[in-house]
Order: C-alpha cells, then structure tokens, then sequence
C-alpha cells in the first residue's frame, strides 16, 4: 500500500516545505554512504503480494474495507482499488528452511484471508490483470477510501494540466482508451520481491536486478488479457507504464531506468529529488535521520527494480532492492518458486567474478525486458554470452543451475531448492505459465473472460502450480 497520509489537499506551501526537507534528507543519506552507515545483515528476502476480492462468480467485488476490519491482519492492508488487497510476510534470511518458512507464513495469512472472505460471500484471487475486469469498474467510485490514493489521483491529473491519460497497447490485439483518473493502475496486481543486500555489493545487486528481470518475467508472465483483449504476455507493464503517467515527460514514474547503476544506490534518491516533482507533499515533523520525506518520495517512483532503505532493530539503516516485475499468481507454490529464482539468480550474478554488466548493455537488458513482457516464454533474450537464445531453453539449460547454486551456496535446503526449481523448469519446459494457460483455455473454450475467471480460480484453489492446469 505504501505509507499513509493524513490529508490529499495542499498548497505551494507543502511542497515548498517538502521539497527543503528532501533536499536535507537527500544530502544526509549522501553522507551516510559516504560513511558507510548501513546495516552489513545481508541476503535476507520478503515479498508482498496483491490480490483481487472477487464474488461467487471471480468477479471483482469492491469490499475491501468490510473484509479488512473482518480480517484485522496488520500483514494485509488496502490496496488502490476496493477489490485490491495486499499481503505481506515476514523477512527471512536466505538460509536452511527460510523457503519451507515463506511458504508456511503465506499459507497461514491465505488461509485466514478466505476464511474471512468467505464470511461475507467473497473469495481472494491472485492474478496479474484479472480477466473479466470492465474499464466501468475501474472508476473514482471504486478507490479505496484513504487520502493517500486521493492525493495520488489528484496530484497526477493536475500535472498533467487535466488531460485524461491515454492507453495504447499494441500486442496481438491492439487497445486505445482514454482514462480521466489513475484507477487503471489498480488492474495490475503484482508478486514484488525484496532482497536486503551489503552496501559494497548494492550495486552489483541492482544492476543484476535489472539483468534477470527479462527471463524472471518471461517464465511467470500471467496477464494476456484486458478488457477483452489480447495484448502481452505481460500486459501490466505496458498498463502500468501509462497508468500513473504525471505527463512531465522528463522521466517516467514507472520505468525500466536510463541505465545501469554506475556509482551507489545513492544515484537513485539523488535522481528521485531532482527529476521527479513530488506528489505527496507531507510535513511529516520527523528528524532528518529518519528519511521520512524521502522515502515517502521514494514510494511514488515505481521502477521496475526499486532501492528501498528501510530500519531494523536498534534501528540501524539498511538496503534493499524490489523486483516489482513479477505478476501476482496463480498459486502460493508459483509465487514462491519465482522468488526463489529471483534470490537465486541475482545472487549468483552478484557475487560471480565478471560484473554481469560488463558482459550485456543496458540497452539490450531493457529491450530483453520489454520482449520478455510482450512475448513470454517465446522471447528471444540476447544473454551474457552474447549469444540469443530462446527464453525457456535459457532458462532450463543455463539459469536454473545458476540460480539453485546461488541459493546453496548461501546454505538453503537442499530440498527445498528441488522443489520450488522444479516448477520453474517445469513452466519452462512445457511452455505453460499464467499467460499461455489463459491463451490456451481460450482458444479451446471461447473468448468468455467471465468464465475464464472461473475456471481459474477453482484451479488456483487447488494448490497445483501452473504447469500442472489442464485446458
């Protein structure tokens, strides 16, 4: 959900006072990686989830607050629309049992959020764009009630001087709408995975980040379809690049990056105080060394691969880097299997001799990316022997070993490891994730998005991964 706010209305004044303590907390976390003042803890992970309420008939059922109050789970919050929940788990350092514990965690907070759901006639549906979901729905009347997402709404439209904003996709199909708030975003549900990292080893993480995005997307790529038609494999990237376009035009709010990080993570918030105007312009009354106004800031910037510092005890600083890439779905073994291959991956490539930067351009990492997003498992990514290879032999042949060393080298369960890379070669393999098994029911069942949202979700309630659907 990102932080809450106690107000959406401001004046010149707000942001004339944000901007000065910006500029203060900014220069002040630039002394601190100067000085080295980060936490050493170190390959600790997370993740959060967001997910559909949906009704008896997986269609989106705008009852967040009711279900919320019902649930009373700190660890689940609203999200930008009344049918969006998020679901967050514990940190756990990357070691032994830590993936048997994620998915214990998660299972236990799932198991609490349907049997509250149920209570009120309503069941939890994770998705990256939800099938049957109407540009109708996606309207003031169905944002979450919190001054947060009201400013955000605001803040956008006013600079863009009040256009609407535009939605133009060109994928198998093609769509063009027009939109006049930023409730496009809430159709794009995301699995974002967090990774604490070294301060020395930071940015070789985040540029390692932006490398293993393309093949990460193209294996768990779950949303082809929206408002009818079909577009990417990936179509929440393309939707939400446009769905929180403030129209500045110097930088996008939600992108890929301009290039590799060459100097510390600290390019990132210097970047964010300088190009981006704020749209959340709080007085927090809070010291500088508490980084609330930039973090703040920091939460209104969604890159693709992201640069959090966040405290933890004894309140010692540290950093983390969010993949926001992955979609949410289709089920718990799924989204821990893609985190996994997240860890792992950028692990290896982190610690392994030659900087992976060094071997592939910015360029063509991004351009990996965006074919991953359109194309899925059919995309052809250039990798870091220079070499094309098709997404899934990439993945089953080279990445897969990468990524299981990774996480033993950290001493992970051996067990444990099998299992959730198992499914990730078996997607890869059969070519079936979220995206192809939706194109595939389609072909063979018709075009009824309704119906497809059913079947769905009863084979997500099932527990099976993905690769194991039948059509």
């Amino acid at each position: 959900m990102g932080q809450e706010i106690p107000t959406s209305k401001f004046h010149k004044r707000d942001f004339d006072i944000f901007a000065g303590k910006l500029r203060d907390e900014t220069e002040l976390l630039g002394k601190y990686f100067d000085e080295d003042r980060f936490c050493s803890l170190h390959n600790v992970g997370g993740f959060e989830i967001e997910a559909w309420l949906v009704d008896q008939q997986a269609l989106p059922n705008p009852v967040n607050e009711r279900f919320l109050q019902l649930l009373n789970n700190p660890l689940v919050v609203m999200e930008l629309a009344r049918f969006n929940i998020e679901i967050n788990v514990k940190p756990q350092v990357l070691y032994g049992r830590a993936l048997a514990l994620f998915h214990e965690d998660l299972a236990r907070t799932w198991a609490a959020c349907r049997e509250t759901a149920q209570k009120i006639d309503t069941d939890l549906m994770t998705i990256g764009i939800h099938p049957a979901v109407s540009d109708s729905e996606l309207t003031l009347a169905n944002m979450s009630n919190s001054p947060r997402y009201i400013a955000l709404n605001e803040q956008v439209l006013s600079k863009r001087g009040g256009k609407p904003l535009v939605l133009e996709i060109k994928g198998r199909e093609c769509l063009k709408t027009r939109h006049h708030d930023v409730m496009l975003e809430s159709a794009t549900t995301s699995f974002q995975i967090h990774l604490q990292v070294r301060p020395e080893k930071a940015v070789r993480a985040f540029n390692a980040a932006m490398i293993v995005s393309a093949p990460l997307l193209a294996v768990s790529a779950n949303s082809p379809f929206l408002f009818g038609h079909d577009l990417w494999d990936e179509s929440r990237i393309p939707l939400f690049e446009q769905s929180v376009d403030d129209g500045t035009h110097v930088c996008k709010r939600v992108t890929f990056g301009q290039d590799y990080i060459k100097g510390s993570l600290f390019d990132c918030f210097r970047e964010n105080m300088e190009i981006f105007p704020a749209l959340l312009p709080i007085d927090m009354q809070t010291p500088a060394e508490k980084f609330s106004h930039l973090r703040l800031h920091n939460g209104t910037i969604w890159r693709w691969n992201r640069p959090l510092i966040g405290f933890g005890k004894n309140d010692t600083l540290h950093l983390r880097v969010e993949n926001r890439v992955v979609p949410s779905g289709p089920t718990l073994d799924d989204m821990i299997a893609n985190a996994a291959f997240f860890w792992g991956l950028t692990r290896s490539l982190t610690d392994q001799a030659l900087a992976p930067e060094s071997a592939i351009s910015f360029a063509a990492a991004r351009d990996n990316f965006y074919s991953a997003a359109q194309h899925g498992l059919d995309s052809e990514l250039l990798w870091l022997d220079g070499k094309w290879h098709s997404a899934s032999t990439l993945i089953t042949d080279s990445l897969l070993p990468v990524a299981e060393a990774g996480l033993l080298n950290l001493g992970v369960d051996a067990g444990d490891c099998a299992h959730y890379f198992n499914i990730i070669r078996e997607r890869a393999t059969s070519g079936q994730n979220g995206a192809t098994w939706q194109r595939r029911w389609a072909v063979k069942h018709g075009h009824d998005m309704r119906e497809l949202s059913r079947v769905y979700l009863a084979n997500q309630k099932t527990g099976r991964p993905v690769h194991e659907w039948t059509i």
